[in-house]
């Protein structure tokens, strides 16, 4: 059968590969390249992760994974603790690996994607229930859709409930009403290094700032830059505000962090949907041919958001 899943992040790049062993498989994502919140971007000639930073392996399964992205040379174990944000000159070991991507994060869904149908570009405007084998069809805002007879979403809840509302899926109160914390970010380049302690990133070290890292020092940009991910509080009391100002704010903030260096370049990113503030007991939710799923099931992080996107996976399977 035919299965169309929507949205090329972690979950849903993690649900293809398993469905395409016996189906066919179609990947939608509005965005220009696979990764979701597996981000990464370029100004100049510096390299930002801007969404995820980092993932950790809190249950076998994912760690199985993990050993495979490390083998094939797709990830690498970052450091097993962040500067302390007391002194700035010692760290905070705790022994718990984070990984990242070799070159970013978007390494992992890039390989994640390898021989995958991912079309990006792809804007899903509407989703209906048809009669006959393929039920499913999918609108996209060229004009044009695609039919299939079992559909995955992994897009941000309130999303996936706009588009569902056409096909007359009810969808539980608790799934459809999850809230979200905003993340407001800063990416900016340098003109000399931080004074961010090794490993090259700090955790809420200030009730403005949530993380701090140090790209250079993190290994995947060749110059100096840094990314700044607000606090929800901050976020969400400046979401509305003029976004230059915004900015410069948030550039003043940075200044601590950035020792004698000053910024170059710099540019404010947005994340509407960057946390889910509730997690649904189960790892997906499936209606007949319909799977849900995503990091508002499995928790809030990249492991839960893989979790997710392979019980979707096998609960269609099973179909």
């Amino acid at each position: 059968m035919r299965v169309v899943i929507i949205g090329a992040g972690i979950s849903g790049l993690m649900a293809a590969p398993l469905l395409a062993e016996q189906h066919e498989v179609i990947v939608l994502d509005k965005g220009k390249t696979p990764g979701g919140r597996c981000a990464t971007r370029r100004i100049g000639a510096a390299t930002f992760d801007h969404g995820a930073q980092f993932f950790t392996t809190r249950t076998a399964q994912f760690e199985s994974v993990v050993a495979h992205w490390v083998k094939d040379g797709v990830a690498r174990e970052w450091c097993r603790g962040f500067a302390d944000c007391g002194d700035g000159a010692s760290t905070n070991a705790d022994g718990f690996p984070r990984y990242i991507g070799t070159r970013g994060m978007t390494t992992i869904t890039k390989y994640l994607a390898r021989g995958v149908d991912v079309r990006c570009n792809s804007f899903v405007f509407s989703i209906t229930r048809t009669s006959g084998p393929q039920s499913w069809r999918i609108g996209l805002d060229d004009g044009s859709s695609i039919t299939a007879d079992a559909l995955i979403v992994t897009t941000p809840l309130p999303q996936s409930y706009s588009l569902l509302i056409t096909a007359d899926v009810e969808m539980p109160e608790a799934l459809y009403k999850t809230e979200y914390d905003r993340t407001l970010t800063l990416l900016a380049t340098l003109d000399g290094p931080t004074n961010i302690a090794p490993p090259g990133a700090l955790q809420e070290p200030s009730d403005v700032v949530s993380f701090v890292v140090d790209n250079s020092q993190k290994q995947i940009s060749t110059t100096a830059a840094i990314t700044l991910n607000a606090t929800a509080a901050f976020s969400e009391a400046h979401w509305a505000t003029n976004p230059d100002e915004v900015h410069a704010l948030l550039r003043d903030h940075a200044q601590r962090f950035l020792g004698e260096s000053k910024i170059v370049e710099s540019q404010l990113k947005r994340w509407r949907f960057a946390t889910p503030r509730t997690i649904w007991p189960e790892p997906c939710w499936v209606n007949d041919s319909l799977a849900l799923a995503g990091d508002a099931f499995a928790g809030p992080r990249i492991e839960g958001a893989a979790i997710s996107g392979l019980a979707g996976a096998v609960a269609i399977l099973s179909e």
